[in-house]
């Protein structure tokens, strides 16, 4: 069940009391990362950070994915402990807090604060660079993608909505340079290709000016899990 729950700039993050405190407080810091990038504690964006709020926008944490969690509890973006790496980079492997938290900055704040530029339904701008990156535009998941595609997610039950979001969290982090480090682009290339900085500005140029256009204030550098402007301490649930 939900025992703790820690404030982010009055988002919440519910963990279930087999998460680790540690992981709950590294997810923590990496909310307040994408939120306020450069660390001044002020929201970088008060247009995203105003829709976060509305949206009410939340992080539900459990063990792992076998876990239930007992009785009402919040909804949120689902993160595991078992996913939650802290200093992952350094050993080799990949932190899915990145994605997780991320995905609910970017489904309930950015979609939110820009539905026409964000918005994951076909015709949005991130959209239409969508569409080139799967080498068109597919409501359902194709057979196979055209040879010419650099974003190639075979998953069936990931719907346009879902792609639209596994997109936007590629283009992200691989201009952050957080998909950059030794074996990961073997671990990813069936499904991402365009996974630095670089390839994304070269291969992707329409996501790139995109994600790199100064009013949108979007993160510029990586979240490491170290958010210096506050310390976040966990409280107990309800």
């Amino acid at each position: 069940m939900i025992t703790k729950k820690v404030d982010v700039f009055g988002l919440y993050i519910y963990a279930t009391d087999t998460t680790g405190d540690d992981k709950l407080l590294h997810a923590a810091n990496i909310l307040a990362e994408y939120i306020d990038d450069d660390e001044d504690g002020i929201p970088d964006n008060p247009k995203i950070f105003k829709a976060l709020i509305e949206g009410r926008g939340a992080i539900v944490m459990r063990k792992t994915d076998r876990e239930r969690i007992a009785g009402r509890h919040p909804e949120g973006q689902g993160l595991y402990d078992e996913e939650t790496v802290p200093n992952a980079k350094a050993q080799g492997r990949f932190d899915a807090s990145l994605e997780e938290v991320l995905h609910m900055v970017t489904d309930v704040g950015w979609a939110g604060a820009y539905p026409s530029v964000f918005g994951r339904e076909p015709g949005t701008e991130i959209s239409n660079a969508l569409d080139k990156a799967r080498g068109g535009r597919f409501e359902v998941v194709p057979q196979r993608y055209p040879d010419d595609a650099w974003f190639t997610y075979y998953d069936e039950t990931c719907d346009y909505d879902c792609q639209n979001s596994e997109y936007i969290y590629w283009v992200l982090t691989s201009i952050l340079g957080a998909q950059d480090f030794p074996g990961r682009y073997e671990q990813i290339k069936d499904e991402w290709r365009l996974n630095t900085r670089k390839k994304v500005q070269q291969g992707d140029p329409a996501a790139y000016e995109l994600f790199t256009n100064p009013k949108f204030k979007l993160p510029t550098v990586p979240p490491d899990g170290k958010y210096r402007a506050k310390t976040f301490t966990i409280q107990k649930y309800p």
